[in-house]
């Protein structure tokens, strides 16, 4: 039985790093059944995959966002990490963790566990 919990700052100024950090008990990160995957959701709008970090190592991205995007993992910690550098406005949303099998994201059972999701508010 899999937990996934979002932390880090709810408030991030224009141009700054957004930075967050999903912490998962009941499997291991290392797991290659699965992709441990980054997703968000603006206000009034549909889910947006962002990328996501395989059990093995490899890692995706978006093209919409990969020259801004980051994910990295603390194995040791059972972790992974997203930053989301130069952030504006639009990227205000709740952003999630979760885990699931493809790197197709477009609905919510695409994915098998989701994190609760923290709202990230982008603003000076």
């Amino acid at each position: 039985q899999v937990q996934l919990q979002e932390s880090g700052p709810g408030l991030v100024k224009p141009s700054q790093t957004l930075s967050l950090t999903c912490t998962v008990s009941g499997d291991s990160i290392t797991n290659d059944y699965y992709y441990w995957t980054w997703i968000r959701q603006p206000p009034g709008k549909g889910l947006e995959w962002m990328g996501a970090i395989a059990g093995s190592g490899s890692i995706y991205y978006s093209p919409s966002l990969r020259s801004r995007t980051s994910i990295s993992r603390d194995t040791s910690k059972n972790q992974f990490t997203l930053h989301l550098s130069a952030v504006s406005p639009e990227d205000t949303a709740v952003y999630y963790c979760a885990r699931g099998p493809t790197l197709v994201v477009t609905t919510w059972t695409d994915m098998d566990d989701w994190g609760k999701g923290t709202l990230v508010t982008v603003s000076s």
